[in-house]
C-alpha cells in the first residue's frame, strides 16, 4: 500500500498506533513500526530527561521510524480557592479509603510550550516523526524540526483548530473523532465543542485542507480503517485496539475493566485530569462536577492520588482507564500480530 502518507513516513502500511502517555511503551511502538505500520511514544508526561530515555531505548529497539508525540496545551490558570473546592469535593471519596487528599495541587506536567529544553532535545536527536496534542507551536518551532527532516503531525477536532495547524506549517492533521478514547486533542478545553464524529471532520477536512488526514476515533478493524480512507483520510490511527497488547503498559485492573467492557460504555470526563477525555464508565461519573475541575492538569494531580488510594485497598474504579467508544471489539493480540490481521482485513 503506497500513498502521500507511506512514503512521507517512509512506512509499508497506513496505520499509526496513538501515542497514548502512560500506556505506549518502547516495546510497543517497536514491534508496531517493525510490523510495517508507524508506531508511537506519548512524552507528554515526560520530563526531558525521560523523553530522552524513551526515545533512545526505542531505537535500541527498532531501526525503523516511530513517532514522538507531545502535549502543547496551554499552562493552567491556578484558582486555589477553586482547587480548595475541589478538594474538598473530592475528601468523602478519599475517606472511603481510608486516605486524606493532597493539602495542595501542583501542575504535574508542563507543557511543551513551557519546556524549550524538550524541543532542544527533539531537534538533536531528530526522531522521525512528531506529533502535537491539544495544541501546535509557533511556527518558528515547526520549522526548525521540518528542517531536520522531522515530519510533523498534528491533532485537530474541528476544521478551525486543523486549518490552525496548517497554517503553521504541519504535514499532517489527525483528525480526531468524538468516539477517540482519552483526552480530546480540543485546542481550548473551555470553548464550545462541535462534538464532530470522525466521518463527519474527515469528510469536512478534505474540503479545506491538502495536507494528508489520518483519522482517529472509533477504528478498531480492518473495516474501519477501509471506511475512513474511502471517505478521504489517507491513514488511520488506533489507540485502543492496542490496549490489550501484551507490549503496553495498561495494569491489571485497567486490563480486567477493558474485558469487562462488553457492552462499550464510556464516558467523556473532565474530572480525572481537568480536560475531557473518553473513558470507561467508573467511580469518576458521579462525580463529574465539573464547574469545581480545576485546569488540566492540576486537577490530575489528586485524581491520581484517588487511584493511587482506591487502588491501594484493592478498588480500581478510580483509574484514568482511558477507552474509545469502539472499546468492545478489542482484541488480545500482540502488537505484530495485530498490525498483520488489521493489514489482512484492509486488504493492503
Amino acid at each position: 500500500m503506497s500513498n502521500r502518507l507511506t512514503r512521507q513516513l517512509d512506512i509499508d502500511y497506513p496505520i499509526i498506533q496513538a501515542p497514548m502517555a502512560g500506556v505506549s511503551t518502547p516495546e510497543l511502538a517497536a514491534a508496531v513500526s517493525d510490523a510495517g505500520a508507524l508506531g508511537s511514544l506519548g512524552l507528554g508526561s515526560s520530563t526531558v530527561e525521560q523523553a530522552e530515555a524513551l526515545i533512545n531505548h526505542t531505537r535500541r529497539l527498532t531501526t525503523r521510524p516511530f513517532n514522538v508525540n507531545v502535549f502543547c496545551h496551554a499552562p493552567a490558570i491556578r484558582d486555589p480557592q477553586r482547587e480548595a473546592q475541589w478538594l474538598a469535593r473530592l475528601r468523602p471519596e478519599f475517606a472511603r479509603f481510608g486516605g486524606l487528599p493532597p493539602e495542595t495541587l501542583a501542575e504535574i506536567y508542563l507543557s511543551f510550550q513551557q519546556q524549550p529544553r524538550m524541543a532542544e532535545l527533539l531537534l538533536d536527536l531528530t526522531p522521525a516523526v512528531v506529533s502535537f496534542h491539544f495544541g501546535v507551536p509557533e511556527r518558528g518551532v515547526v520549522d526548525r524540526l521540518r528542517e531536520k527532516g522531522i515530519v510533523t503531525l498534528a491533532s485537530a477536532t474541528s476544521v478551525e483548530e486543523a486549518l490552525l495547524a496548517v497554517e503553521q506549517g504541519i504535514d499532517m492533521v489527525v483528525a480526531q473523532g468524538y468516539e477517540a478514547g482519552g483526552h480530546r486533542g480540543i485546542f481550548d478545553p473551555q470553548a464550545p465543542d462541535g462534538q464532530m464524529s470522525t466521518f463527519t471532520l474527515i469528510q469536512a477536512l478534505k474540503r479545506r485542507i491538502d495536507i494528508p488526514l489520518i483519522a482517529a476515533g472509533g477504528i478498531m478493524d480492518g473495516a474501519g480503517v477501509n471506511s475512513v480512507m474511502h471517505l478521504g483520510a489517507e491513514g488511520a490511527q488506533l489507540g485502543t485496539a492496542f490496549l490489550l497488547c501484551p507490549e503496553s503498559a495498561a495494569d491489571a485492573g485497567y486490563r480486567e475493566a477493558i474485558k469487562g467492557a462488553t457492552d462499550g460504555h464510556t464516558v467523556l470526563t473532565s474530572a480525572i485530569s481537568g480536560r475531557p477525555a473518553r473513558c470507561l464508565v467508573n467511580g469518576w461519573r458521579a462525580i463529574n462536577d465539573r464547574h469545581l475541575v480545576p485546569d488540566y492538569p492540576v486537577a490530575y494531580d489528586v485524581g491520581k492520588a484517588l487511584a493511587s488510594a482506591a487502588k491501594a485497598q484493592g478498588d480500581r474504579q478510580y483509574g484514568a482507564h482511558w477507552a474509545g467508544q469502539g472499546v468492545s471489539l478489542i482484541r488480545e493480540l500482540p502488537a505484530a500480530e495485530l498490525i498483520r490481521t488489521l493489514v489482512n482485513e484492509s486488504g493492503f
